[in-house]
């Protein structure tokens, strides 16, 4: 890659970063907190509703919007063109440039001798003149990259350079500052005029981006978009810049990388991109927490902990590489026993990594929320390994076995349904110490809204799809004990394989189409249709049912 492409994809990378800091002030606005304790204190009792109904609903409701309103404009903002963020930018730019002239002329204004000039005052004019000329050649030559008329430029150099010069000309200071003023007003005016063009040219461009994404995902689909604008939008090195996370991002993803090579599945699974993946999680802790905000040793102590959250979600990121692998060893019969030993030494890591970290910060530190969470976490994890290793050993187990294992599902079932629990016990948990920490700690929009999507997905969608398996389960368990059990002389006169895992029989239930299975596949079958494998027909006549 050339210096000047390099160059190029650098400032892509850079102008996108202004919008998140500009989402990280607006998301530090706190409304819980800041109203409902320092604000309602103050007042009677009497008093109190009023308050909160006549002020605190709508300042809050107020900053909500205000808060809305920004965001929106920031992620618009992000999500632009190259070449439209750029010119969006240097609107912004001729902004800036006016009110630095307004502002070095009123200072210059307010500190120049009207009644008597000497040498040294007239150098300071002389320069003040040279300042303003280049801020206004400044400002026309970023117009010039759009359009610019000539009355336009004369405008600009005479309330640029006008307010040092009419001091020359014994012009009074009154008159000076109202003629600075009067110039600027007319300057804000052309710029209003231009950021009124320029918008409706940027909502144009909205409009036509959104339509032709949505093209897009009807004809490619919805991952395909959003992998194609992750790719334009280069946001992993934009959250890297933003946070400076290359040296985080970089170890992560090289742990991510280790683990794939000691499991052997870096040639068979994709890359999870580990790096990227905790760069946005450091992200959001870093919003979450407000840790732009606080005093640099308060940072210090905060960004620690964050660390710590980090590690233990690594940990999950990293059980997620181990679990698919232990159960494609266990459940192929993988006779390499190399890459058995290498999963196992995974697990193995994965389970004293986390409660050396928990043992270390059980005895440096105090009992607190976060160490709370990352207690919750590092359990966590280590149940979830054990769940995996338990599933492991009964999948080797089975496969050792010369015969059908009929209570092997029973206790895959019993295993990962104890897993689910602990770990539906612990999303309860972590939501109620969130709770605790938004109303007595530190309060925020972006942690009330993390705490939302925590609730209904990690809560109730988990809640949710656990009770719909476990319905199934029963509901599958009910029809299966109403199906006839075939006799030792009826299986062998059938002498046949079981249709579902094609393995041999001892015991089989037999359908009232006359079919033969074993019943754990049966009911395993259950859960996805009531139709025969063979013939489609009823498994389970309604009458036969009702009967039992």
């Amino acid at each position: 890659m050339s210096l000047k492409l390099r160059f190029l994809c650098f400032l892509d990378i850079f102008l996108r970063v202004p919008s998140l800091i500009f989402i990280d002030e607006i998301l530090k606005t706190d409304f819980f907190y800041e109203f409902s304790f320092s604000f309602v204190k103050n007042y009677p009792k009497y008093k109190v509703l009023e308050v909160i109904f006549l002020e605190t609903i709508p300042i809050g409701l107020f900053k909500l919007i205000v808060c809305l309103l920004g965001s929106i404009f920031a992620f618009l903002l992000f999500i632009l063109w190259t070449s439209h963020l750029l010119q969006t930018y240097l609107v912004f730019l001729t902004v800036a440039l006016t009110f630095l002239s307004y502002w070095k002329n009123v200072s210059f204004l307010e500190n120049l001798n009207f009644y008597f000039i000497n040498y040294q005052e007239f150098l300071q004019i002389i320069c003040n003149i040279i300042i303003q000329t280049i801020l206004a050649s400044l400002y026309c030559y970023i117009k010039q990259q759009h359009s610019i008329s000539w009355i336009e430029q004369k405008i600009i150099y005479v309330a640029f350079i006008g307010p040092p010069i009419l001091p020359v000309l014994s012009f009074s200071q009154n008159n000076c500052k109202h003629f600075t003023s009067v110039s600027i007003l007319m300057v804000i005016v052309i710029i209003v005029y231009n950021m009124w063009c320029n918008g409706l040219q940027l909502i144009i461009v909205l409009t036509l981006g959104f339509k032709r994404a949505k093209d897009f995902a009807q004809n490619f689909g919805l991952s395909a978009l959003i992998e194609n604008e992750w790719q334009r939008l280069n946001v992993p090195a934009v959250l890297r810049l933003f946070w400076i996370l290359s040296i985080i991002s970089l170890m992560c993803h090289f742990i991510g990388k280790m683990y794939q090579k000691l499991l052997m599945t870096e040639k068979n699974t994709e890359d999870k991109s580990l790096g990227t993946v905790s760069a946005i999680l450091f992200y959001i802790l870093a919003l979450q927490t407000g840790l732009t905000s606080l005093e640099p040793e308060k940072r210090f102590v905060r960004l620690c902990r964050n660390f710590c959250l980090l590690i233990t979600a690594m940990f999950h990121f990293l059980h997620n590489l181990v679990a698919p692998t232990l159960m494609s060893l266990s459940a192929a019969r993988n006779p390499s026993r190399e890459r058995h030993f290498r999963a196992l030494l995974a697990s193995i890591f994965l389970l004293i990594t986390p409660t050396m970290l928990l043992f270390i910060l059980w005895n440096r530190y105090e009992s607190s929320t976060w160490l709370f969470a990352v207690t919750a976490f590092s359990v966590e994890v280590i149940i979830k390994v054990l769940v995996s290793l338990a599933t492991y050993i009964l999948f080797i187990m089975d496969a050792r076995k010369d015969h059908f294992w009929e209570k092997l599902d029973d206790y895959i079932y019993y295993v990962k349904a104890f897993g689910n629990s602990v770990e539906f016990s612990f999303g309860i948990f972590l939501f109620f110490n969130g709770a605790w920490i938004l109303m007595f700690e530190s309060g925020g929009a972006i942690r009330a809204l993390m705490m939302c999507i925590h609730a209904y997905f990690n809560i109730w969608c988990e809640a949710k799809a656990g009770w719909k398996v476990f319905i199934k389960r029963q509901d599958a368990v009910h029809k299966i004990s109403s199906l006839p059990e075939a006799s030792s002389e009826d299986v062998t006169k059938y002498n046949d394989v079981c249709s579902i895992c094609y393995q041999e029989m001892v015991k089989a239930k037999v359908t009232a189409c006359k079919h033969y299975f074993h019943g754990v596949c049966l009911r395993k079958w259950l859960y996805v249709q009531d139709r025969c494998p063979l013939c489609h027909e009823i498994i389970i006549l309604i009458d036969n049912l009702k009967s039992n």
